[in-house]
């Protein structure tokens, strides 16, 4: 597969981002998701945390779900609505933290997961056809499956607050790339309407019980 050079400059700068903050712990503190820094004023980290991860399994996992499904969304939409979903679904992620963490001086996270969920979301939405492995499923599962599961778990890990990966920011990232799609692709209600519908309805709940998710 051919990998377009935006696409790869953002792999390799997640990468380095990474990389760096596995071995400064300065750095790492320094650029993540915190709660209490992020309300004192400091935005940045919205936008910077979203380029660390927590080890190289977290990193690898990431990149590699966002290598494989963002080429479609590059090839469909072109590389400006591409980027505007990447991050607008990055974006979505983090306020979407914000407002769910607001109470918790001390919650920190870091993770492209916002981002990646919103171009899966976005890519699903495009494709509606896809089939997708799941492990440890033998057998290839629709596309809004893997989206509502990758959902699921995003919820079951914000709940149980496993590890200090930005759960909250999948289901917000994949709120934003939803929405996104929509927007800059407004014809896919024509020849997509059962996939938007169904991947709608689990966010839609999501939200009007979401407060469920702090008891």
């Amino acid at each position: 597969m051919n990998i377009d050079k935006v696409l790869l400059l953002i792999i390799i700068v997640n990468v380095l981002f990474s990389i760096k903050g596995f071995s400064d712990q300065f750095f790492f503190d320094k650029y993540k998701f915190q709660m209490g820094a992020i309300q004192r004023g400091e935005k940045y980290r919205i936008l910077t945390s979203a380029f660390l991860h927590v080890d190289y399994l977290h990193l690898i996992l990431n990149m590699y779900v966002l290598y494989i499904f963002a080429p479609q969304l590059i090839v469909i939409l072109g590389i400006v609505k591409f980027l505007i979903i990447y991050f607008g679904s990055l974006l979505a992620g983090n306020i979407f933290t914000l407002i769910f963490h607001k109470n918790e001086y001390y919650y920190s996270a870091v993770g492209a997961s916002g981002a990646v969920a919103g171009v899966i979301y976005a890519a699903i939405l495009l494709n509606p056809d896809m089939r997708l492995f799941m492990f440890p499923l033998p057998i290839p599962i629709p596309g809004y499956i893997f989206g509502i599961g990758y959902l699921l778990y995003s919820i079951y890990g914000m709940k149980k607050q496993i590890g200090n990966i930005g759960h909250s920011a999948h289901l917000g990232g994949a709120i934003g790339g939803y929405a996104l799609t929509l927007l800059v692709f407004p014809q896919i209600i024509f020849h997509s309407i059962t996939t938007i519908v169904l991947l709608g309805i689990p966010i839609v709940l999501l939200l009007l019980f979401r407060n469920k998710l702090k008891s």
